[in-house]
């Protein structure tokens, strides 16, 4: 292993930001992003790393995107919060050194599991969206976001993703933990399999699978995220 040992000036130059004009979002490293910020931009709360300019942050409001949204969240024990970044200047995100993956969306629609939405530009639209409960599934439940429209999204894997194409007769099943992301227009459904127990759902303590059927695609990450049950009040 070859040893990263720098000067103070050649570390400032290996290291520096850059002024790519690549527009709203941009890739600053594969777990840096700088968004350009010049108006409002939402992003998942807690993952401002740094700043420059006149950025003001506002944790969403509880009735910010209107009481529907706010039922399904706190129905879904969704516990992503988003923040607002309004104003003119350059933010920095990053979630716990995930690879991040930019989605420029033109008039079409995706599903992004709630852990990896990073940030999205305010014009899009978007909602929470419930999904078949099945008991013991997981701990804390499982939501999703759909965006839709004109714009740009930012998602995060751990590693690098795999999308994998979903065609009428070739379906594909994921483990809920690994599943990142899918097309608008699929609508998973919760299979179990008991003899598979013991092979999959490391965290689920049962053997659910997403299946997909139709045509679109799925993207999964070689990870499987942990989702923990928010604790009661007594």
């Amino acid at each position: 292993m070859t040893e990263q040992r720098y000067s103070i000036n050649e570390f400032i130059e290996e290291t520096k930001q850059e002024d790519k004009e690549q527009g709203l979002f941009e890739l600053e490293t594969p777990r840096f992003l700088e968004v350009n910020v010049n108006g409002d931009v939402w992003a998942k709360a807690g993952s401002m790393v740094s700043y420059r300019g006149n950025i003001k942050f506002v944790r969403e409001g509880i009735l910010e995107h209107g009481i529907g949204k706010l039922f399904k969240k706190a129905f879904t024990g969704e516990g992503t919060s988003l923040m607002k970044a309004s104003g003119c200047g350059k933010l920095y995100l990053a979630d716990n050194g995930k690879k991040i993956s930019i989605l420029n969306l033109n008039n079409e629609s995706i599903f992004v599991n709630g852990n990896n939405l990073l940030a999205f530009e305010s014009e899009l639209n978007w909602d929470i969206k419930l999904m078949k409960r099945v008991a013991g599934m997981l701990a804390g439940g499982l939501f999703n976001v759909k965006m839709g429209g004109v714009g740009m999204v930012a998602i995060t894997t751990h590693y690098e993703p795999l999308t994998l194409l979903v065609s009428p007769n070739n379906p594909v099943f994921t483990d809920p933990n690994a599943t990142v992301a899918w097309s608008g227009n699929l609508q998973p459904e919760f299979v179990t399999d008991i003899s598979f127990k013991t092979f999959l759902g490391r965290g689920s303590g049962e053997s659910i699978q997403m299946k997909f059927e139709g045509d679109g695609f799925v993207v999964v990450q070689p990870y499987e995220e942990t989702y923990f049950t928010q604790p009661s009040s007594s």
